[in-house]
């Protein structure tokens, strides 16, 4: 035990004292990487994702649209960041959609909003981790075939580093999304000044097909691409989620770091996309010879292949997306908190350990992130269409929420339309995504969500329940109650004598009882207990099947009928070997007691330890 707390503070660090809970808030420069690297590491991806629905249904020659179609989700990327921007001020103390679904929206729609966001967040860390590893084979394709070794491996990298504590991660994470966001900013400018490239074969093959018709396909191809690019909101509600997380004035803290996030992401997802139809990359599949993402192929056409920078972006795209995972650890241990407090979820959720995180929840989400990648063998594309159906009911639900929120504490009018529309719209984005994504894999979201609403209802039953059998009633008062101590001997030698002496000293009424197999053991058993049993008296029973349970439990059972407010305690003598694995050679009859006496009331077993030298 002593070796495993020690490997264990190696990993984690010291425990922190409460007092310092303080020190653990996180400034704004921290805060951003922490809270927003969800969200501006979908720049690596989004683009390609649209671009991906294009190409695999043969519609190469609607990859142009990409740009228009970025520039849509960009505004609304704006409308939902002003919705929680105001969120972070009604809801200074966290929680999120979740939070503001419940208190506005009644109960139903915040469990809708809990399940919702625990699956985003899962989905978050599996999608994450496997786009950055597929930036690294895009590096050096000869790790492709250990793509699932690799996205477990840095899934316990940053499940430590969070179980380190919220201000230790932060720090960590900051140097990689700062240089993602500068490194891309001097692509996108570069980029800007260098040459287009001649159209490739495979375009402009597409491009000398007959045009594409505007009929109900090409509006339904519109719809699954412009739902693919809305992965780049996933992660926009984080801020308001981890409100609690920021150093005071938590608010006003909250909210520039969330300005600060969506002015990014809109700039950087808008400037990919040019880049992206300006030099005519085509998004690739695992298999293909030459993999690379989209934001490999430009910043190979801008910088070289083999350039320093080319393998700067690479590395920093890796290592924003593999830690994007972070805002998802940032936030599902905070809601499991709040959805434990609200008894949804197990009350161990909602405790903070002792580096001051909730470690509970981070345990709970890397294993359940681990299943996702294990399952989906690491390829983003086969998880991407689970991921943001869940964020958009979220962004629905969060802004109706606002709605009355707002009305009932006599906002201003435009306060109150803004999250109208903001609600109509993501409610139409929604619909759109869900549909679209449906076949794809959206309805398995949908299950999931199912289950666990009906786990949330039947623990939060179970609580109810539990409430109900505990509170103290008018009438409630501590009964008198009677006990006999129940002495297992299986042999009378020195390490027995402690037994004894503790035994008088809990009841008077104490009894020694020896569990017999043979007639010959008990007479000897007789014989040494006259000598050292004092004045307890000793009671035979036989075991004919071999059975030390058994005559035990039927003692009890016996000797309690009609006895409601009697105990028994039964102690069992045990030996503390000097050497741990010496514990093997020897038989601990208190476990095979607790568990044949573990539904039946009154009963309580208790170990005697003697330590051998």
């Amino acid at each position: 035990m002593a070796t495993f707390t020690s490997f264990r503070r190696f990993l984690v660090g010291k425990p922190i004292a409460t007092k310092y809970a303080h020190h653990e808030k996180l400034p704004k420069l921290i805060a951003l990487p922490v809270f927003a690297s969800d969200a501006l590491s979908s720049v690596a991806y989004a683009t390609e994702e649209i671009m991906h629905i294009f190409r695999v249904n043969n519609a190469m020659q609607l990859l142009q649209l990409t740009l228009n179609i970025s520039i849509v989700i960009s505004i609304l990327i704006a409308i939902v960041s002003l919705s929680y921007f105001q969120t972070i001020y009604a809801y200074p103390s966290g929680g999120g959609s979740y939070t503001v679904a419940k208190n506005n929206l009644g109960e139903k729609a915040g469990m809708v909003a809990g399940a919702a966001l625990l699956i985003d967040y899962v989905l978050t860390v599996s999608v994450s981790i496997s786009a950055g590893v597929a930036a690294i084979v895009s590096l050096d394709g000869r790790v492709q075939p250990y793509v699932v070794p690799l996205c477990v491996f840095f899934i316990g990298i940053i499940t430590i580093a969070n179980l380190r504590g919220a201000k230790e991660s932060g720090a960590l994470f900051a140097i990689p999304t700062y240089s993602f966001i500068l490194l891309l900013l001097i692509l996108m400018v570069k980029g800007l000044f260098t040459a287009g490239t001649p159209m490739p074969p495979m375009l402009v093959q597409a491009h000398s097909g007959p045009p594409q018709q505007f009929n109900l396909l090409y509006v339904w191809l519109l719809m699954r691409a412009f739902a693919a690019g809305c992965t780049a909101l996933t992660g926009i509600e984080a801020v308001s989620n981890g409100t609690s997380a920021f150093k005071d004035p938590v608010s006003k803290n909250a909210s520039v770091t969330l300005l600060w996030m969506a002015i990014i992401l809109g700039v950087l997802f808008i400037g990919m996309s040019f880049l992206a139809e300006k030099f005519h990359a085509i998004p690739m599949e695992y298999g293909e010879q030459g993999f690379k993402t989209v934001v490999a192929q430009i910043a190979s056409t801008v910088f070289g292949g083999n350039s320093v920078f080319f393998k700067a972006v690479q590395i920093a795209t890796a290592m924003i997306l593999i830690l994007a995972a972070n805002t998802a650890y940032a936030d599902f241990p905070r809601l499991a908190s709040i959805l434990a407090r609200d008894g949804f979820v197990p009350r161990q959720l909602a405790a903070v350990g002792d580096r001051l995180v909730f470690q509970n929840g981070i345990i709970v989400l890397a294993v359940l992130a681990t299943i996702l990648v294990v399952v989906f063998h690491g390829d983003t594309s086969s998880l991407i269409p689970l991921y943001a159906v869940g964020v958009f009911l979220c962004f629905t639900l969060s802004q109706f929420g606002m709605v009355i929120h707002e009305k009932q504490n006599k906002r201003p009018f435009w306060s109150v339309a803004l999250s109208f529309i903001g609600g109509i719209i993501t409610g139409i984005v929604t619909i759109v995504i869900f549909s679209t994504k449906f076949k794809d894999g959206a309805w398995i979201v949908m299950v999931a969500a199912t289950a666990i609403l009906i786990m949330f209802t039947a623990i939060r039953k179970h609580y109810n329940y539990l409430a109900d059998q505990l509170n103290l009633a008018q009438d409630d008062n501590v009964k008198e109650v009677t006990m006999t101590a129940l002495l297992l001997v299986p042999r009378v030698h020195r390490g027995i004598l402690k037994a004894i002496a503790y035994a008088r000293a809990m009841a008077t009424d104490v009894r020694a009882i020896h569990v017999t197999l043979d007639k010959a053991s008990a007479e000897k058993i007789k014989s040494d207990w006259a000598k050292f049993g004092a004045d307890i008296p000793l009671v035979i029973l036989e075991s004919p099947y071999r059975s030390l349970v058994e005559p035990i439990t039927e003692y009890i059972d016996q000797s309690s009928e009609d006895r409601p407010n009697h105990f028994f305690t039964v102690i069992v003598p045990q030996a503390i070997p000097k050497v741990a694995w010496h514990s093997l050679l020897h038989t601990n009859a208190a476990v095979g007691l607790k568990l044949a006496l573990a539904s039946r009331k009154n009963v309580i077993i208790t170990n005697v330890r003697y330590f051998l030298s």
